[in-house]
């Protein structure tokens, strides 16, 4: 497809980045000559010099036969004109960031109508809400849901002394009766999609399917389930702090949050009545145990620092911090953090990136495709995708132990009506199903695509 990107900061290129990987003809717009040639100079993309809200300069860029157009400057209001004047001019499908807390979800309900925007995305909304289901589910790395949460992944490290480790898959079956399926194992850089001679060893990141009941079960039964976080300290004032303090506060659980900005301090205030607001500097030790960062349930890290972030983390890891969640933008402190010990490492620009891709692959529907939602797992190494089976599939009413499927393929979950399978080798797809298919570095677009 063609597809524009205007904004070129760290959504933007990760955005591009992804967009790239697809195979997909990308054209990026800035109006900062240094950051284009950044951009221009690492990807595969068509760099246009410019105002992405200048008719000229976006029909440059060729908006006129773009099948999706996203806007991901610092600007709402940017975002929001550049992209009804790319649907003017002929643009097919437009995205627009748009971070304001101010705009509720009624407010950008109306202004998606009158702009004819096809979506909005908020990084730091998106990625409160993933922060908002680990507190959920604090043994999780990860949580992503497919099905209306008809059915969950969840990633976990395997810990010293676990019972799952030195056991086949097949044997854990065997033993723990459970109903879950191991989807993906990665074992430093490697991934696998494993089958049921895979031994498994403590220190493997290992991604489960089921449904949200048989995983709580898997977790209770392996002595991974934690006590419900009731109490969480949060450092930094940012957006994603107070998407995150609203969440947790209408779940009923005590915040507090610490900001070394007065003013910003003030804003909290009236922004979580419910919530304790700290003025003080959270990368002093001393008042972070003042504050009972020791007795704390759950600590998280969303300054706008990634040392700082990783650091103050790993502080709270020798404070005996049960649930530590870090904020990480940069790639490279990414890998770090997880080396350091630190599970649960939110980037929002990836969670952005992955739901571009997700919405790029949903309008190739209209070329025959059918994915309906798509995550990127073990460090992007591994995908699962939810498919909607349609007629004419090949798919449809062949036992899965009869199906030939490529390799590192593995078929997860399926959906029939409101009745959630975790599938055996008996069963069969029908059409109508929701299919969540778990692949190493396939692109699939078509359920067919499984199949040699």
């Amino acid at each position: 497809m063609n597809i524009i990107v205007a904004g070129c900061g760290k959504v933007g290129t990760a955005i591009a980045s992804n967009l790239v990987a697809e195979g997909h003809d990308l054209t990026v717009i800035d109006n900062n000559r240094k950051v284009l040639a950044d951009v221009t100079d690492v990807y595969d993309v068509i760099g246009v010099y410019g105002n992405s809200v200048d008719s000229a300069i976006l029909s440059e860029a060729g908006v006129d036969k773009a099948d999706l157009f996203v806007s991901t400057t610092q600007s709402d209001e940017l975002n929001m004109l550049s992209c009804f004047l790319a649907k003017k001019l002929g643009a097919k499908h437009t995205i627009a960031r748009i971070r304001n807390i101010e705009y509720n979800q009624s407010s950008l309900e109306f202004v998606r109508q009158q702009l004819d925007l096809s979506s909005s995305i908020n990084p730091e909304y998106l990625a409160a809400h993933e922060i908002s289901n680990i507190i959920k589910f604090p043994a999780a790395a990860k949580i992503e849901s497919f099905s209306r949460r008809a059915f969950e992944i969840v990633e976990i490290t395997i810990r010293q002394g676990s019972v799952l480790h030195g056991l086949t898959l097949k044997e854990m079956r065997s033993k723990l009766k459970t109903k879950c399926l191991i989807c993906s194992v990665q074992r430093n850089d490697t991934v696998t999609i494993p089958d049921g001679n895979f031994v498994l060893n403590s220190g493997d990141k290992i991604g489960i399917t089921a449904t949200p009941a048989h995983i709580q079960e898997f977790l209770t039964e392996i002595g991974y389930i934690q006590k419900r976080i009731k109490s969480v300290m949060i450092l930094g004032g940012s957006k994603t702090a107070i998407y995150l303090a609203k969440m947790l506060e209408a779940s009923g659980v005590s915040v507090k949050v610490i900001e070394q900005n007065l003013e910003v301090c003030h804003q909290l205030s009236e922004e979580l009545p419910k919530s304790v607001i700290i003025h003080g500097d959270g990368a002093h030790q001393e008042l972070l145990d003042e504050e009972g960062i020791a007795s704390t349930d759950a600590f998280i890290s969303l300054t706008g620092m990634d040392e700082e972030n990783i650091l103050i983390s790993y502080y709270a890891v020798s404070r005996g911090v049960p649930k530590i969640i870090t904020k990480v933008s940069k790639d490279e402190l990414f890998v770090m953090a997880e080396r350091l010990g630190l599970d649960s490492v939110i980037t929002p620009k990836k969670i952005v990136a992955d739901l571009i891709v997700r919405y790029a692959r949903a309008i190739d529907n209209s070329k025959g495709s059918n994915v309906e939602t798509l995550y990127k797992l073990m460090d992007d190494k591994c995908e699962a995708i939810e498919f909607k089976v349609k007629s004419g599939s090949k798919t449809i009413g062949v036992p899965l132990k009869n199906m030939k499927l490529k390799p590192m393929i593995l078929i997860a979950g399926i959906l029939r009506g409101n009745q959630p399978i975790t599938p055996s080798g008996d069963d069969q797809i029908a059409l109508g199903d929701r299919v969540i298919v778990f692949s190493t570095d396939q692109h699939l677009n078509d359920l067919d695509d499984i199949l040699r």
